[in-house]
């Protein structure tokens, strides 16, 4: 995407290039490069402050999706309707040009092979109207779907145990194998979010499932989705530098059932 050497010479380290920063931030380094890099990062604040800067311009492009549409200034409505009426006067001569905005006037009779010159305030009232019949129509449609799943229940429940649904998958998506969780290691750090299984203990009931060593705890602990389904994802230390033992377990792990979804080691060799 970018130089990555800009900023850093033949080392790694600072001063930063804030490309290199960015394709970290946007995780599209691949993860070896990602993995040597978030170390080094996380322990450089003037790094960290244009990574937080990076995720604060991140928060304010996404709220914009959910800001109303701002209503069009009224001097260039008026141009609008200017430059309109300019048109219309142009190919129909001869006919009634539409008077100030908001003021009706009744169209002349349209000659042949000639189309009637139509008051712009008219066809925004009739567009309005039929646009409020439609939302109207829209809305009993809904209250009616609404109102039928509430009256006819659900015959596969009707008899034994109701089927509990699974948690849906929070997180940044990951493969079933694990394929990118290793770019995920460096602001997992320190992390303890237990997403699905809400608590350590289940987490820890987890761990022994899996037959772990419950004297290595977790470096940082995460919800992913592996795959599409919801899962946690340790992060363990191996002894080596630079090199990370990741597992993730489903929503539904616990005593007797592991539910690893992936075990994994990454970075250095």
């Amino acid at each position: 995407m970018t130089d990555e050497s800009r900023g850093i010479g033949g080392t790694i380290g600072p001063p930063w290039s804030v490309d290199v920063l960015a394709d970290l931030h946007a995780g599209v380094l691949d993860d070896t490069r990602a993995a040597e890099l978030w170390p080094l990062v996380n322990a450089d604040p003037e790094a960290r402050a244009i990574l937080d800067a990076l995720d604060a311009t991140q928060a304010d492009l996404a709220s914009l999706a959910e800001a109303p549409a701002p209503r069009m200034p009224a001097e260039f409505a008026a141009r609008l309707d200017a430059a309109l009426a300019a048109e219309a006067a142009a190919a129909f001569p001869g006919r009634t040009s539409p008077g100030p905005r908001g003021v009706t006037q009744a169209p002349g009779p349209a000659g042949p092979g000639n189309a009637p010159v139509v008051d712009l305030a008219a066809a925004r009232r009739r567009r309005n109207k039929r646009l409020g019949w439609a939302a109207g129509v829209l809305t009993a449609a809904a209250a009616a779907v609404v109102a039928v799943t509430i009256a006819i229940p659900d015959s596969s429940q009707q008899t034994g145990t109701p089927n509990v649904a699974a948690p849906a998958p929070t997180g940044p998506s990951v493969g079933s194998d694990g394929a990118g969780a290793q770019a995920l290691v460096g602001k997992a750090i320190g992390v303890r979010d237990f997403g699905p299984l809400q608590n350590e203990d289940r987490l820890d009931a987890c761990i022994a499932a899996a037959g772990l060593d419950p004297k290595v705890r977790p470096e940082g602990i995460r919800p992913v989705n592996v795959g599409g389904k919801a899962g946690v994802m340790i992060i363990l230390t191996t002894g080596k530098l630079a090199q990370f033992r990741l597992v993730a377990f489903g929503a539904d792990c616990g005593p007797g059932n592991p539910a690893v979804l992936f075990d994994k080691v990454v970075g250095e060799k």
